[in-house]
């Protein structure tokens, strides 16, 4: 699903969410790790084993342009630019600055092995279900104050922060992986962002 107006150009000011807006489709923002206060994060550095896609990591940096990432719908579904992200409901995020999805799949994280991998994927053209997460919160709606989990549909692995840290080449980045029991490392916030009103782009 293609969203009409092109968000790039907004990115010099990525502004706070208010603590009950919702989050909405199509939004960009950055997702800040609950207990670690590390944010979600991808660059063009492929893993050096396991399915060698292109690496997901947590990085301290709040201003690191490469953590923005946009909601999508899940997979041949279809959520309208602002609509709020019901709890519950299943989205995609595509990370802004390489075009990939945030991903899954049955391989071993890189440094926690026990843990799964947890990659960043294709693009529009070439998505499949490993791309689908499930928004689990207590409310009926996610809003930007509550700490939420991703849930990965395909294989039901929660998004998390494994506690363990990369050395070269992307030194000092922590490892995000899957893990199959609910983890203080695998709750989330939205955090900087640009909130999409529903009949309009709309900052807060």
């Amino acid at each position: 699903m293609r969203f009409g107006a092109s968000v790039s150009l907004l990115l010099v000011f990525l502004p706070f969410l208010r603590a009950d807006d919702p989050v909405t489709c199509a939004s960009v923002i950055k997702l800040a790790n609950n207990n670690e206060g590390v944010r979600l994060h991808s660059h063009d550095v492929k893993y050096g084993s396991g399915s060698g896609q292109q690496s997901i990591t947590a990085v301290k940096n709040s201003d690191d342009v490469n953590s923005h990432w946009q909601i999508f719908p899940a997979l041949n579904e279809e959520c309208n630019r602002g609509e709020p992200i019901k709890c519950g409901q299943k989205i995609r995020l595509k990370h802004l600055s390489t075009g990939c999805f945030l991903h899954s799949h049955h391989f071993h994280a890189p440094l926690t092995k026990y843990h799964q991998e947890v990659s960043c994927f294709g693009g529009e053209s070439d998505s499949d279900t490993g791309d689908n997460w499930k928004v689990e919160c207590d409310g009926e709606e996610w809003t930007e104050e509550e700490a939420i989990q991703l849930k990965h549909v395909d294989t039901k692995v929660y998004l998390a922060v494994s506690g363990q840290q990369f050395g070269r080449p992307i030194n000092g980045q922590r490892e995000v992986a899957g893990t199959e029991g609910k983890t203080n490392g695998g709750y989330w916030k939205a955090a900087e962002g640009i909130y999409m009103g529903a009949s309009d782009k709309s900052e807060h």
